[in-house]
């Protein structure tokens, strides 16, 4: 496998670096040593200069500030009440960011239904907080922490997933901003979110 992607790799456009995790591979190593990791299936991108999404309202801008740090840091966005897992993205003091939605367990299964009980497998990380408690991820400990850390780190895909293999489509659960084409799923692969886009793709470019 190759080296973890470095934090100066995510000093760029969150549209193509959501992209190109695609097939990547999420490690997280617990203090006891024990590997628990799952290929990315589904991510979003959020980019804060010309995304409505970080832009519009109060408390969009309050949580767009939290991700002006430098890139390739772990974030946390609480939604309803749930943590969501982030890596920032472009230079210091810009708001950016790739959120993971969902992951396909390769390494770890057991301690990942120890952490997160489920009836059906497939329901155990396909989605955004269910992979944080699955992995058994304690936000105040890995927010801020640099994106190589040796116990959560994300390796490229061994070999770039082709474009007929990517899905893209609206984000999901948002009102501003829901209709660019910013997220991006393995097509087919059935722990991909059961979340469903609500509005048609805007006529933009997704780069």
């Amino acid at each position: 496998m190759t080296e973890p992607l470095r934090p100066d790799h995510f000093d760029a456009d969150p549209v193509r670096l959501a992209r190109d995790l695609l097939g990547g591979t999420l490690i997280r190593v617990t203090a006891q040593g024990a590997r628990l990791t799952g290929r990315i299936v589904e991510v979003e991108a959020y980019d804060c200069p010309r995304d409505p999404a970080c832009t519009a309202g109060r408390f969009h801008a309050a949580r767009s500030a939290d991700m002006a740090i430098a890139p390739g840091h772990w974030l946390f966005w609480m939604a309803h009440g749930h943590p969501l897992l982030q890596v920032s993205c472009r230079p210091l003091g810009v708001a950016a960011s790739v959120l993971i939605r969902a992951i396909e367990p390769l390494e770890g299964l057991g301690h990942m239904l120890t952490n997160r009980p489920v009836t059906r497998e497939r329901d155990l990380t396909n989605g955004p907080a269910k992979l944080v408690y699955a992995l058994g991820l304690e936000p105040a400990r890995v927010a801020g922490t640099v994106v190589n850390s040796s116990a959560l780190h994300l390796h490229r895909p061994p070999v770039a997933v082709p474009d007929g293999a990517v899905e893209v489509t609206a984000r999901i659960g948002i009102r501003e901003g829901r209709t660019l084409p910013w997220r991006f799923v393995l097509r087919g692969n059935p722990w991909v979110s059961p979340a469903t886009p609500s509005m048609e793709l805007a006529s933009v470019p997704a780069d």
